[in-house]
């Protein structure tokens, strides 16, 4: 099955953009003759795999290396450096340098920066005296496709950086992602943006648009009628609670990375000793493509039903005589069993993880402190983990979801409670728990919580939901709607100016746009000529939205977006675009120093 995402039936020409990111990849490449070695960041390398197949770079005389503290081992002479304007990554790539020095290599580098160079990166190469040993430019890979309908910028640190150390610089990556967007499929008309990122983004695709003008009368009506701008910070409740749909817990246990899990061979039913392989999850496998937004519990099902039915037919055609027809029809069913075989692998060994009572334990809770229940049964849950010492990345995402939806914590339980992580875990995770307050996600409680008001108001919890037979985005969390995805709801069937006075207690500004009129002001301007709702593109077509999480999405999230849009009436298609694909775990996870 194909590594790289099968992107026919986008709703935009991804493949364009695609082709030309391998396209200027490829022109990197044949810039040096012969053999090189390309040296990438670590995250970056299963970003790449999605655009330039492994064999392909071969075919260029290249041998794939991954940036670490080791020195570069090859016998090539000729190192391209591609990675990311990180200033950890410069010292990398100078001590690499200083070691091949110090063995008298004879070699020739370039520095390649994805998107583009920053002054502070070429500032520590200068220090470090490599500068002058290094050739550099850029690759300016802003946008990656994953799916047919999910764009991501790979800015992995985006959330935490803004928050905590006050570094904007992925949010002009993003208005520029979006910008080049514009130069390929039109100006998109209405913008509406809910957080401070997000309106500084709003802002400066305003500026860049006044800049270097998209043109609409080369480039025709716009294909995508409204952009969304939403903060993380504006729901960090949503990443926080665990996903139940069958792509969200992959994620959640195994960790989807680029398109892929891995893990050991034995639980694909392949028999080699400690052996790992890399499981493909993208919509080429088309099983995959039918029950990724599934509920959990229902894919179990589907899947028992598509084993039972395959077993029938195999015994239909051992005791009967079938006609040459039967035969071809039976010989395509089993074609798709490799794809039954593996999701019925992957769902037994989910179910090892999702049967558990520390698991189902877990769900409870979260749901407690979700619906505002008990504060106390809450506060001695997570005192227990504490003590129990389980890991910390699970504490700390239920201290977050604890803490976010009771506007932080009364000052008692709050030193109480940082005073027993430190104890239990280390004094080392002194700056992780600084920066968890920094970015607001664990403080002291210093107003009283509005969560009960915004849950109510927007009807976040669904009693009874039936995961079966969806009929409301609470599916993906078995009875909690994702906030994000009704603020995106709320935008695209009557806007945001009937729910205006709940946005406001919401973090960050909220604005809303039709584009060249513009006011960057914390309340609504209306976009004239509209009732509130997304325009309606003429003729009867449906209506592109591009959905822009700014710190990440869940692919709970993505789900909730892709049921919403196949409802009946639902005259909109969503893309995504994010910064990252994200859980509690991964979040939290950049917090800690």
């Amino acid at each position: 099955m194909a590594q790289i995402p099968n992107l026919d039936n986008a709703p935009l020409n991804f493949t364009s953009l695609r082709e030309q990111s391998q396209k200027d990849l490829l022109n990197i490449l044949k810039n040096f003759r012969g053999k090189k070695c390309l040296v990438l960041d670590p995250n970056l390398g299963g970003s790449l795999s999605l655009l330039v197949p492994a064999s392909v770079l071969k075919e260029h005389g290249v041998e794939l290396r991954h940036l670490s503290t080791e020195p570069v081992q090859t016998e090539c002479t000729r190192i391209i450096y591609v990675i990311r304007s990180q200033p950890s990554f410069m010292k990398l790539i100078s001590s690499n340098i200083q070691h091949d020095i110090s063995k008298g290599l004879q070699r020739e580098y370039s520095v390649y920066f994805v998107p583009r160079r920053a002054v502070a990166c070429e500032k520590i190469l200068e220090e470090e005296n490599v500068h002058h040993l290094l050739t550099i430019a850029d690759y300016p890979l802003f946008l990656l496709p994953l799916e047919e309908d999910v764009l991501s910028f790979e800015l992995d640190l985006a959330y935490k950086e803004f928050q905590v150390d006050g570094d904007t610089s992925a949010l002009w990556h993003i208005a520029k992602a979006i910008h080049k967007l514009e130069f390929s499929f039109g100006l998109i008309q209405n913008v509406r943006a809910k957080g401070r990122a997000s309106a500084r983004v709003a802002d400066l695709l305003s500026r860049m648009q006044g800049e270097e003008p998209v043109n609409s009368s080369d480039i025709g009506a716009s294909e995508i009628n409204t952009l969304i701008l939403l903060d993380r910070e504006v729901d960090m409740i949503t990443p926080m609670c665990s996903q139940l749909t069958y792509e969200g817990l992959l994620d959640e246990f195994l960790r989807v990375n680029n398109g892929y899990v891995e893990l050991d061979a034995s639980i694909m039913g392949v028999q080699q000793e400690g052996k790992k392989v890399k499981v493909p999850l993208n919509s080429s496998d088309k099983l995959f493509k039918e029950i990724r937004d599934l509920n959990f519990e229902v894919v179990v099902q589907v899947l028992r039903q598509k084993a039972t039915s395959m077993k029938q037919d195999y015994t239909e055609m051992t005791t009967t005589t079938q006609t040459v027809s039967e035969l071809k029809d039976f010989v395509k069913k089993l074609n798709s069993l490799p794809e039954i075989t593996r999701h019925i692998n992957l769902a037994q060994h989910l179910s090892t993880f999702t049967s558990k009572p520390s698991f189902l334990g877990q769900l409870d809770i979260e749901h407690t402190v979700v619906e505002a229940q008990s504060f106390d049964i809450c506060f001695e849950y997570i005192e227990e983990l504490i003590h129990k010492q389980e890991p910390i990345l699970n504490v700390l995402r239920l201290l977050v979801l604890f803490s976010i939806t009771n506007s932080g914590l009364p000052k008692k339980n709050y030193d109480y409670l940082r005073r027993e992580v430190l104890h239990s875990y280390g004094f080392e995770h002194m700056a992780t728990l600084n920066n968890l307050e920094k970015a607001g996600l664990f403080k002291k409680q210093d107003t009283k919580t509005n969560w009960p008001t915004i849950k109510r108001a927007l009807q976040l919890i669904v009693e009874d939901t039936d995961t079966a037979n969806p009929n409301d985005i609470a599916y993906v969390f078995s009875g909690y709607a994702p906030l994000s995805i009704r603020l995106v709801q709320h935008a695209v069937r009557s806007g945001w100016r009937p729910i205006e006075e709940i946005l406001k207690l919401l973090p960050g500004p909220h604005l809303e746009s039709k584009r060249g009129g513009y006011s960057n002001s914390s309340s609504i301007n209306t976009i004239p000529g509209t009732s509130g709702n997304v325009d309606k593109v003429a003729h009867g077509q449906r209506s592109l939205v591009l959905v822009v999480f700014i710190g990440g999405v869940t692919f709970a999230e993505i789900s909730a977006l892709r049921f919403l849009s196949a409802q009946e009436g639902m005259a909109y298609d969503f893309i995504i675009g994010t910064t990252k694909i994200v859980n509690g775990r991964s979040l939290v996870e950049t917090f800690i120093d």
